[in-house]
């Protein structure tokens, strides 16, 4: 997967501040949707590759639960971590145990399960 992530680095369109993400999501059929950050000279309209990923795989039909895991790598030697909008979107459409592998060009790596990279998600259950 390391070798599709540095890859996909080179799709990122980050003119403004120079900081490429990739993304992979595998979904539960071991389909994968890839994605990478979009910026905008307007930053809100930007998109982060997390969330480009896993709005291909619901654009492509999928659902809630039909995620297995995502891979993410940024384009330095820190290992990077979702954003929280990114980590809103992962809680509401990913199980709890399913793993997020968050990794750098050279292959380090860190592998966490969603219920420990979001500890307490706002869900369905706050809006009651």
């Amino acid at each position: 997967m390391k070798e599709k992530l540095v890859k996909l680095l080179e799709n990122s369109y980050s003119p403004y501040s120079g900081f490429r993400v990739s993304s992979i999501v595998v979904m539960n059929d071991d389909r994968e949707f890839c994605g990478v950050n979009v910026e905008n000279a307007a930053y809100g309209s930007s998109i982060c590759a997390e969330r480009s990923a896993i709005l291909a795989a619901v654009s492509n039909g999928y659902k809630k639960n039909d995620f297995k895991e995502l891979y993410v790598m940024c384009d330095n030697e820190k290992i990077g971590m979702p954003c929280f909008a990114c980590r809103q979107v992962i809680s509401e459409l990913f199980d709890e145990d399913a793993k997020v592998i968050c990794m750098n060009p050279e292959g380090k790596s860190l592998v966490l399960k969603v219920k420990d990279l979001c500890p307490f998600p706002f869900n369905s259950e706050d809006l009651k």
